[in-house]
């Protein structure tokens, strides 16, 4: 058990990726968290959120559920899981009831977690806004906005001209997605790359070599053996 704090898009896109069915989360009352932190409030964004990019990608927003009680109410707890459960045998297993293949859906959900730290950053005004009126729930994030962050991700690119191989940006990226070397124009393999924007953040000024590209593809990269940069006395 932890705080509903703690509640992740990666934790439950994760489940789902190892053959869950179902996801129910549980959390204390809302307004009555134990550490005086709110956590259940971020953990229904966060839920909220999950459910549209399930829809996303062809799964029934259904197979998530998030519902808040107290550690008294053994009775209700057990009610709300049997009816959760029964929900989710009767779709069927995980992507079968959706008519997708398995392999299909292993490629859509991993293309979706890796999104996960750029749809964290692009959403997260709305994240900490605490939901008070239930009625906002099935409103508070369209699917039309989830297609349309996801379509329009953006991608960063090492502009191989400007480049002057300081390694910044390779030893700062989180995802270690960066190829770099002493004299080696810097190339980011855009497979491993979560689009964090870590990169343009640390990229030095004067060099301005990180560009942010948005709904446009992005250009090949330099191939190897050009990669060595030529200094000017």
């Amino acid at each position: 058990m932890m705080c509903t704090g703690r509640v992740d898009l990666e934790f439950v896109l994760r489940a789902f990726s190892n053959g869950m069915d179902g996801v129910f989360i549980v959390g204390c009352r809302l307004n009555e968290c134990n550490y005086v932190t709110q956590g259940n409030y971020h953990a229904l964004n966060m839920a909220l959120l999950s459910r549209r990019l399930l829809e996303h990608i062809g799964l029934n927003p259904v197979r998530l559920s998030i519902d808040f009680m107290s550690a008294g109410e053994g009775i209700r707890f057990a009610e709300v899981n049997n009816d959760f459960v029964k929900k989710v045998k009767e779709l069927g297993p995980l992507g079968e009831g959706e008519g997708i293949d398995k392999e299909e859906l292993k490629t859509k959900l991993a293309g979706i977690r890796k999104l996960v730290p750029y749809i964290k950053l692009e959403k997260n005004d709305k994240l900490g806004v605490p939901l008070r009126n239930r009625e906002e729930y099935d409103s508070y994030f369209t699917l039309e906005e989830i297609d349309s962050l996801v379509r329009d991700a953006v991608s960063y690119y090492i502009i191989p001209d400007k480049c002057q191989a300081c390694m910044i940006c390779a030893r700062r990226c989180p995802a270690q997605s960066i190829i770099s070397g002493k004299n080696q124009i810097h190339v980011i393999e855009q497979e491993k790359c979560i689009r964090c924007g870590t990169c343009l953040e640390v990229c030095p000024a004067r060099f301005n070599a990180v560009t942010k590209l948005s709904g446009e593809p992005v250009p090949p990269p330099i191939p190897e053996e050009r990669r060595t940069l030529v200094r000017k006395a």
